[in-house]
């Protein structure tokens, strides 16, 4: 049996105070919607209404979205308002890891 490849999104939820939850998935919808309905992350239930503010695709590997999910935590909140903005996801993490490499 041939095993099939998962695709892997990264996503930016804003709370009702404006604070933004960042997560991964394989189904960016059906997940947005466990939120509203207050299934699974602890840090959004009752901070509703919840918006879905950005989401981008990472790739195959959980690993690999891992990685993003948590350097995207790392940000400032600034940060993530200019990822929103102008969906700068490669240049903001690349920024980021020469600045903890150097």
């Amino acid at each position: 049996m041939e095993k099939t490849q998962s695709r892997w999104w990264v996503y930016l939820i804003r709370n009702r105070n404006n604070a933004l939850y960042c997560g991964i998935t394989t189904d960016v919808q059906r997940r947005f919607q466990q939120h509203v309905r207050g299934i699974g992350a602890k840090a959004l239930k009752g901070k509703g209404p919840l918006s879905l503010e950005w989401h981008a695709y990472v790739g195959e590997s959980r690993s690999d979205a891992l990685k993003v999910e948590w350097k995207i935590k790392q940000l400032t909140k600034a940060k993530k308002e200019q990822l929103i903005k102008n969906d700068a996801l490669l240049s903001i993490l690349e920024t980021k890891t020469r600045s903890n490499s150097q």
